[in-house]
């Protein structure tokens, strides 16, 4: 078979880490396109991560916080990495990131599915989980979510928000519409 037919149209050549800190690596490829000609390709190589959609009493558990790319507060499901470029497991993440940001502890946690987040730019990719039964506790915020407010808000005002475009985070709309395809 060849690398066509196999999918793989592009053949990496080599790969260099041009910057590196820690949250990301900027990779620069040297590749082969199907036709022969050479050329170079730039992408992040950031841990894949875990987004929770909590929910409680027929609404959801959102988090904002101020997003430095676009210079603008985001409402978003509870979302993120391991720290220091770490991988694990994704239920794990997810259940420390909802602890994390919220102080919400979940009694139960279902996998709704996995989706990539750019793959324009990045193989980062996510797992969605729903997370239902919860305890209430303290967050235990980092410093660069020293901004971060948690708040509760029902189903429609949630829905109502995605229309007005509130909420415009491309992971937490993806997984909103996991959720609806599960049925939930």
């Amino acid at each position: 078979m060849t690398q066509q037919e196999q999918g793989q149209v592009i053949e990496q050549v080599s790969t260099e880490i041009v910057y590196e800190n820690a949250y990301l690596r900027l990779r620069e490829d040297r590749i082969r396109r199907p036709d022969g000609s050479p050329g170079v390709y730039t992408y992040l190589d950031k841990p894949d991560f875990a987004l929770v959609i909590a929910v409680e009493d027929g609404g959801f558990h959102l988090v904002e916080q101020y997003r430095y790319p676009v210079r603008a507060r985001s409402w978003e499901f509870p979302q993120g990495t391991f720290p220091h470029l770490a991988t694990g497991d994704p239920e794990v993440l997810a259940r420390e990131e909802l602890r994390q940001e919220t102080g919400l502890t979940a009694g139960r946690i279902r996998h709704l599915g996995r989706l990539d987040s750019a793959k324009g730019v990045s193989a980062q990719g996510f797992d969605v989980f729903l997370a239902a039964d919860l305890t209430h506790g303290e967050a235990e915020l980092e410093p660069e979510e020293q901004d971060l407010r948690h708040q509760w808000f029902p189903r429609r005002e949630v829905e109502a928000m995605i229309r007005r475009g509130d909420i415009t985070d491309a992971a937490t709309l993806a997984a909103y519409t996991l959720l609806l395809l599960a049925g939930e």
